[in-house]
Parts: C-alpha cells; sequence; structure tokens
C-alpha cells in the first residue's frame, strides 16, 4: 500500500490550504527501525497525535493527522517513521489515548484511533 507523505503542517481543517496528500511515503525500515500508521476519522484532520516509548511519558513528538489518498480513496491518518523497535504509548490533547503499542522492526504497525 502506498501512502502520502506525512507532512509537518499545522492549519486550519477549513481553510483553503487544504489538500489531500498523494504523495507516496519512503520508510526506512529494518536496523532496528520500525513505523507505525494511526488511522483516524476526519474529525481529528490537521490535529496532532503524540507519541512517547513506553515508560518515557516525557519524550513525546508529535505528527499531524493528514488526508491521504489511495487508489483514488481518501483516509485520514498520521505516519510515524523511524521508530524504535518497541512499544510506545499514544496521546492526544495531553492525555494518553493507547498504552502499548508495539513496533518491531522492518514491519509497519498500523492501528484504527476510531
Amino acid at each position: 500500500m502506498s501512502v502520502a507523505h506525512a507532512g509537518h503542517v499545522h492549519s486550519d481543517p477549513h481553510s483553503a490550504n487544504h489538500r489531500p496528500h498523494d504523495e507516496h511515503v519512503v520508510l526506512e525500515l529494518g536496523g532496528g527501525l520500525g513505523a507505525l500508521i494511526v488511522y483516524t476519522d476526519r474529525t481529528l484532520l490537521h490535529g496532532e497525535i503524540e507519541i512517547s516509548p513506553a515508560g518515557a511519558d516525557e519524550q513525546r513528538s508529535h505528527k499531524d493527522v493528514l488526508e491521504r489518498v489511495v487508489a483514488g480513496r481518501s483516509f485520514y491518518a498520521a505516519v510515524f517513521d523511524r521508530l524504535p523497535e518497541g512499544r510506545y504509548t499514544l496521546w492526544h490533547d495531553g492525555e494518553p489515548h493507547l498504552r502499548d503499542a508495539a513496533v518491531a522492526s522492518g514491519e509497519v504497525a498500523e492501528l484504527n484511533w476510531r
């Protein structure tokens, strides 16, 4: 499956700057690195999802939820790439949403936020 690039743009979801992303993502996998795709619904479009290693809640990074187009179909997702193999916590609005998400070296994990 091709997934559009997880850009880092902050904008209003109803602004004229919104555009669906149909670019491909190139993920670096293996050598201890994996990736995580978090699927959401439209309500999180341009919202931030944060991620932290399990047990290190203060070490958060984030990605924006973008509209992505694959094979003519739109969906909404955040793509976390270059993640060291391990367990992670996902956050939204400063609160933990999901703990113990697994990322394996050389693999792309997928989670449904809904």
